[in-house]
């Protein structure tokens, strides 16, 4: 399948994981928990005016909606893998790209939007940065117009 299938969002195997992971925990313990705490409410009293009854189902109405939520990404979601042979910044590849604007070097792996976090270096590809350095070449620069003016990064090198 495509990386740009119109139809489903593009995911890295491990983001499909990483999905599903959370709707077992959503579906396995956090319903229990939810129940339980419906049930100790519900013992507290008059349900009209018990506060903690209406705030728990009002918070398994949220659980309820965030499952659903993260079922239908499972369900739209396009695994694309990466190519270990691309010679460039692909979907699912890592690179290392230095930041010529800070000089800060970055271990970016290129994702879908819903699993991007900088902070543990999944860069979306979505994001303007990550649209800029997809399918470069080790050496490339890109520049890119951020709030703070122009940024230029350069694809340093493929990490396998």
């Amino acid at each position: 399948m495509s990386a740009r299938d119109p139809t489903g969002e593009s995911i890295t195997a491990e983001g499909v994981a990483a999905l599903r992971a959370e709707v077992e925990r959503l579906e396995g313990p956090r319903r229990r928990e939810m129940a339980a705490r419906i049930k100790a409410a519900r013992e507290l009293g008059d349900l009209k005016e018990n506060a903690d009854y209406h705030i728990a189902k009002e918070d398994q109405a949220h659980l309820e909606t965030r499952i659903k939520r993260l079922r239908k990404r499972l369900q739209d979601a396009v695994v694309v893998e990466a190519d270990p042979d691309a010679e460039s910044f692909a979907f699912g590849r890592t690179a290392e790209v230095v930041d010529e604007t800070s000089g800060n070097i970055h271990r970016w792996t290129l994702v879908g939007s819903t699993e991007a976090d900088l902070a543990r270096g999944r860069l979306s590809v979505e994001s303007p940065v990550g649209r800029a350095l997809r399918d470069r070449k080790v050496g490339d620069t890109v520049t890119i117009e951020a709030p703070r003016g122009e940024r230029r990064f350069r694809v340093e090198g493929l990490v396998d």
